[in-house]
């Protein structure tokens, strides 16, 4: 009998509570938003009951598609959002360490693709209301650990049905379920359980097709052979059998250790298997005097992973957070909602409006005939209710035709049927905010700056979704920081590339030894940080917008903006290399002498220019100082006359009139002198 029978099966009865208190609605609706996104592929948007009800009765089932091309004009918007992660210091955090976690979290996004992620759980959240990301370390390329980020089947993940927030730090587990194959099993956690597991012919628990089943989301489509049987016989090579595994991340009171640093208050949990002697050598190598070790109970994760009586891993996670990080499209306190479930019923009206059209038009086009008894010579009835619809169908009659034979009339199209489907078209628009001009299929007539203002407008119809996006980007950040600063503790060199049209690679290292004090540089398990999530349009988008302006402002406004920033801001496929140029004819002796004499012949200019103020001020001056010694002569004369006291200040004030002029005389000589120096230099 396998070990921890009871804790697989108390795993298994949260497993059951789960999926019957909710998640099996939310997997009926997602399966239904699937196929009604797919269209005609797959499920379709028919009943199954409706398309045989239809084909007995010789009536057209249509599928006109429009869920698919109005949700792809919302994955466009999206698609043309970019993303910037960063991170900003809250304290304790050494100078320059916010930016190197910018960058490694831009190095652990890129290894990621994390750009094509991001996408792949917007779609899945539009279409079945849940999209999951799985963040956590992988040790097969690096020993030491790399932060991996994937997606998850948002039917494969059932969230703690008691919780109703959106962060899963308020959740008290999740459950991620699986089909797994035996060599999956032993290839991940153990040969001996495997083993156990392939010698099996039938269940240990009565599970029924809830613990042995065939595998749906594949690109067989869910057609397997294998459909509600039990396991089959190990001499079966060619059937292969899978085994539900439960995945369960759940929460639990337990005594941890953590470093305590007095002076900030700030807590972080010491390492599982640090023993005494490994935290004394830690606070004796610390510089932080008050760093102390304290003993606290808390909430920490345990994960359990089984497959059915058999636990295959049972461990305290080395995480602080759950490792799924959820999107909702909409979420009220527990609710999901996607923006397929409400486009359901107007597509359904669509279909059946249409197929009805099509149905009386058919009808009108070969309605039956009426033929009296042995009136029909050329063929039989039956030949003709075969052909009656034929275009050049040739009728033999022996009497009258309106006597011998008549075709029925049919009836009339009802009157509203058409419009009646123009209203299902136009429903679907206005449910998701999405109609012909806004999709760019305006009629000929409607002005481009229209068409655009109906495009900005309608784009703030997802703005919600997109929020939530971005408050889903905050919590992959956060989560993704507390990995870096708890596993990226040993010495890395990474390459990052910049974002630049020119690409430019930057090496930065972390945990490195200072050569000569021997501290740790770019040590990110210091301070303590704050995620900012920042949205722009698609770097295209934003660079056409950043070009036009560019232009507009150097062409129309004179200001000096460089040709670098226009070319880094233009379409050209060769950016880099036309930059790199550019820089490089800059550097040529050349082109320096060239700068040298442009900038001398703008100090020149200058220089003039401050000469002519100085001139004019002189002048000014000058006229002053006449019009001061016309007074003083005028006061000489009386004072002369009366023999007073002013003559001694009139000889001064002349005195100072004449060693102006001297100045001014002598500027002008050393101006001369700049210019023709100049001359001769060109």
């Amino acid at each position: 009998m396998p070990q921890n029978r009871e804790l697989a099966e108390k795993q298994w009865r949260r497993y059951v509570y789960g999926r019957d208190a909710g998640h099996l609605r939310f997997v009926e609706k997602a399966i239904k938003c699937e196929d009604f996104f797919a269209g005609a592929y797959a499920g379709g948007q028919w009943t199954l009951e409706d398309l045989q009800k239809l084909r007995s009765q010789h009536r057209p089932a249509l599928t006109i598609n429009r869920i698919l091309s109005s949700l792809s004009n919302v994955f466009g918007d999206e698609i043309e959002n970019h993303m910037e992660l960063a991170y900003r210091p809250s304290y304790g955090a050494p100078t320059n360490n916010a930016g190197i976690l910018t960058k490694v979290a831009r190095h652990i996004g890129d290894s990621n693709q994390l750009k094509w992620l991001r996408n792949e759980i917007f779609c899945d959240g539009s279409i079945t209301s849940r999209g999951f990301y799985d963040l956590r370390m992988s040790f097969e390329e690096n020993a030491a650990g790399d932060a991996t980020i994937s997606t998850i089947n948002p039917k494969n993940v059932i969230p703690d049905p008691d919780a109703a927030e959106y962060d899963p730090d308020s959740w008290g587990d999740v459950i991620v379920t699986k089909w797994n194959s035996i060599d999956d099993i032993e290839l991940l956690y153990n040969k001996k359980d495997a083993d156990a597991l392939r010698g099996r012919t039938v269940s240990a628990w009565e599970y029924g097709f809830d613990s042995i089943s065939d595998m749906a989301d594949t690109f067989s489509q869910g057609h397997n052979t294998m459909r509600d049987a039990q396991y089959v016989a190990p001499d079966e090579p060619d059937v292969r059998r899978y085994v539900r595994t439960l995945d369960r991340q759940y929460r639990k009171l337990s005594k941890v250790k953590f470093f305590l640093d007095t002076n900030t208050g700030d807590k972080r949990q010491v390492p599982d298997g640090w023993d005494d002697e490994l935290v004394g050598m830690m606070l004796a190598r610390s510089q932080n005097k008050g760093l102390k070790v304290i003993e606290d109970t808390v909430k920490r994760i345990r994960w359990t992973v089984t497959a059915e009586d058999f636990v295959l891993f049972d461990d305290w996670s080395p995480y602080k957070h759950l490792t799924i990080i959820p999107y909702f499209p909409y979420f009220r306190y527990g609710k999901t909602i996607g923006l397929v479930e409400n486009l359901i019923d107007p597509q359904e009206l669509f279909n059946k409006t249409l197929s009805q059209e099509l149905h009386v038009v058919n009808t009108s086009a070969n309605s039956g005939w009426i033929v009296q008894t042995g009136k029909l010579q050329n063929m039989d009835p039956q030949e003709l209710e075969e052909r009656g619809a034929d275009t050049g169908l040739v009728l033999e009659v022996n009497d009258k035709v309106e006597d011998s034979i008549k075709k029925i009339q049919p009836n009339q199209i009802p009157q509203g049927l058409d419009r009646l489907s123009s209203k299902a078209e136009n429903a679907i628009g206005a449910v998701l905010g999405r109609d012909q001009r806004t999709m760019g299929m305006a009629r000929e007539d409607v002005s481009g700056t229209a068409i655009g203002e109906n495009q900005d407008a309608s784009s703030k119809n997802i703005t919600k979704p997109l929020a939530n996006l971005a408050m889903t980007d905050f919590l992959l950040g956060r989560n993704l920081l507390d990995c870096i600063q708890m596993f990226y503790t040993d010495p890395r060199i990474m390459s990052i590339t910049q974002q630049g049209p020119a690409g430019e690679q930057e090496e930065i290292s972390i945990n490195m030894p200072d050569p000569e004090t021997g501290e740790l540089l770019n040590d990110l398990t210091l301070g303590t940080y704050t995620a900012v999530v920042t949205t722009t349009k698609a770097k295209q988008t934003l660079d056409e917008a950043q070009f036009d302006q560019a232009v507009a402002l150097r062409k129309d406004l004179g200001i000096a903006i460089s040709d670098e920033f226009i070319i880094q801001n233009s379409n050209l496929l060769a950016k880099g290399d036309i930059i790199k140029d550019l820089k490089a004819k800059a550097e040529a002796p050349l082109a320096q002498l060239q700068a040298q004499v442009q900038e001398l012949t703008l100090k020149l200019s200058v220089a003039d220019a401050k000469a002519e103020v100085s001139k004019t001020e002189a002048d000014a001056t000058l006229k002053n100082a006449k019009a001061a010694k016309e007074v003083a002569n005028t006061a000489k004369v009386a004072n002369e006359a009366q023999g007073g006291p002013e003559a001694e200040q009139i000889r001064e004030d002349q005195k100072a009139t004449r060693e102006m002029e001297i100045n001014r005389e002598k500027h002008d000589q050393e101006m001369q002198m700049q210019r023709e120096k100049h001359q001769l230099d060109q």
